[in-house]
């Protein structure tokens, strides 16, 4: 019963606190005075004079779309060369060396991209600099791409017959300076209340109960646990739906979340943006309806898929009853401090954002709780989603539905006084295929070279549900594992890397033309015939459609992975 209360609370402050942040956001993108620009518009305006932009030279999509881009190509290649110089560089406590090309091609491609996949151990592979310098500088920029494209969009369905779709310049900083550093601050003191360490000092050391033997047979009696700005680290990783640990275990540590506190305020702040976006959405385009609509469909799919996770573990493994245990429920991988419930709700909540950051190791879930992350990452993570990507993953879908109900009726689709012709179909099926499309051919191309097959943990239908979990987390974003995959390999921290970009920035291309496109139409006047898109009957359309294109393009993969170990588990053939 404590478990499923503490669900309820936190769908609850969520929701609370999803409305006045949306409402912030909306004025900040909008240019409008906040209690915050009189603190910070000195800085806003000096970075307008560092890179030589003001932020009423508005852009068109395709100007947009190549600030958009080469900004995050600069990124991916400041974050590959700091860690391939990693070893020679300072603040390295650890005397960690430099980091291989090919994993340091695919750890700057993942956190450029907002995957944050992570195919090493943080805390013995990055320094601390290269923890600040490189990923976290990099997960607020990656955030804040994701904002800048969600607001190019919604200008774009509430234009009237303009060309221009804003500054992405200025669209970046904003969401920088305005929404992610203040909420990143306040997040960190908050994390450094509950124990989570921000320091600089050296590892510390831990004497050992009883004395062991490392792999070369030498005596071991002290622990050395690495050190460092964890809790600023972690704030970002969550607030930006990043991901990436300062530990290997991730939120699972002790020091990087060590209370059941710690764990709600993580767990509300991977959400916490991608809701309060919906808010903003609706502002910005002038009916609220339309942003809660929106959001009420996400909290309805996000609960669709956390009762079946919560109930699969609280099951269990039948095999725990033929051995004679008094309880089946599935602990293994599991933090005793966080149960149950709150291990699986994380599981949902990062698996529905592209966070991809844990507090249990999902590779010992259950096959159907193991299940319900990985559906929820192939529906294209648009359950809440990343920051920005989240939302206008959804509003894709959006047009989708409209377009499906104007095939019902025989008349024009539209969605918010704009016509959905030929065009916005063509990219709005792009945005939806392409993610699937590379799931499906990564996860084809590993098997048929053997390097999947090599790379898996256990044989059988588990180890091809850790590699249909592996590219589907890297083709939606997400970053999260089933740990027993061994992914730090040449091959696939290149397909991998490969197939991270292209499910970042080729999706961004087609929205921004969407967004060009609509911002040059004329607003049409609803009539009795169009399609109210804020109504209970538009928000169960929406989920049939994100539901229909996810399971239509997944099951046939599932039924050789997950499905089928389910079916095994129970003692079925």
């Amino acid at each position: 019963m404590d478990g499923w209360i503490q669900v309820i609370l936190y769908f609850a402050l969520l929701l609370v606190c999803a409305k006045p942040l949306g409402l912030y956001i909306a004025k900040v993108m909008d240019g409008e005075q906040t209690w915050l620009t009189p603190i910070l518009g000195w800085l806003e305006k000096l970075t307008y004079r560092l890179i030589g932009t003001k932020p009423e030279q508005e852009q068109s999509w395709k100007s947009y779309a190549v600030s958009i881009l080469l900004f995050n190509l600069i990124g991916a290649l400041v974050v590959y060369g700091i860690q391939r110089l990693q070893g020679v560089l300072p603040i390295n406590p650890s005397q960690l060396a430099s980091i291989s090309p090919d994993s340091s091609l695919n750890t700057a491609i993942s956190f450029a991209t907002n995957t944050n996949w992570q195919g090493y151990g943080g805390e013995s592979t990055m320094s601390t600099l290269t923890q600040m310098f490189a990923l976290g500088v990099q997960n607020f920029l990656s955030a804040a791409t994701g904002i800048a494209v969600l607001v190019a969009l919604i200008r774009g369905l509430r234009g009237k017959e303009t060309t221009k779709l804003g500054n992405a310049w200025a669209d970046l900083t904003r969401s920088v300076l305005y929404v992610l550093l203040p909420l990143s601050i306040l997040l960190s003191i908050a994390l450094v209340s509950q124990g989570v360490v921000q320091t600089f000092n050296d590892p510390a050391k831990a004497q050992l109960v009883q004395a062991t033997t490392d792999s070369d047979g030498n005596s071991v009696t002290q622990q050395t646990i690495p050190l460092g700005p964890v809790a600023s680290q972690v704030a970002i990783k969550q607030l930006g739906t990043n991901g990436g640990g300062y530990y290997n275990t991730n939120s699972a540590h002790p020091i990087e979340n060590p209370t059941p506190l710690s764990n709600l305020l993580q767990c509300l702040a991977i959400l916490l943006i991608p809701a309060a976006l919906c808010i903003t959405f609706g502002q910005m385009v002038k009916d609220r309806r339309q942003g809660w609509a929106l959001l009420a469909a996400m909290t309805f799919l996000l609960a669709a898929f956390t009762i079946p996770t919560i109930f699969a573990e609280q099951s269990g493994n039948p095999a725990f009853t033929h051995a004679g245990l008094s309880s089946t429920a599935n602990w293994e991988g599991k933090e005793a401090r966080f149960g149950i419930a709150s291990s699986a709700l994380w599981a949902t909540a990062t698996t529905a954002a592209s966070n991809g950051s844990v507090n249990s190791m999902h590779d010992s879930y259950t096959p159907l709780g193991g299940l319900m992350p990985m559906i929820l990452m192939q529906l294209g993570e648009v359950v809440f989603g990343g920051v920005g990507s989240g939302l206008y993953g959804m509003l894709i879908f959006a047009i989708m539905a409209v377009f499906v109900s104007g095939l019902m009726v025989g008349r024009t689709p539209e969605y918010l006084g704009k016509k959905i012709e030929p065009f916005e179909m063509k990219m709005a099926s792009l945005v939806i295929l392409i993610p699937c499309c590379l799931v499906l051919l990564a996860t084809a191309i590993s098997l048929v070279v053997g390097a999947g097959q090599s790379s898996m943990s256990n044989p059988g239908a588990h180890g091809f549900s850790q590699l249909l979990y592996n590219y589907s987390s890297m083709g939606n974003n997400n970053g999260s594992a089933f740990a027993g995959f061994s992914a730090n390999v040449p091959f696939h921290n290149l397909l991998g890397g490969v197939v991270m970009w292209l499910s970042r920035f080729w999706l961004i291309i087609p929205v921004l033309a969407i967004a060009g496109s609509l911002g040059r139409k004329k607003l049409v006047p609803s009539s009795s015939g169009t399609l109210p898109t804020h109504t209970p009957l538009f928000i169960g359309l929406l989920c049939s459609v994100v539901l229909i294109v996810g399971a239509l393009t997944f099951i046939p993969a599932l039924a050789l992975g997950p499905i089928v170990e389910h079916l095994q588990m129970g003692g079925t053939r």
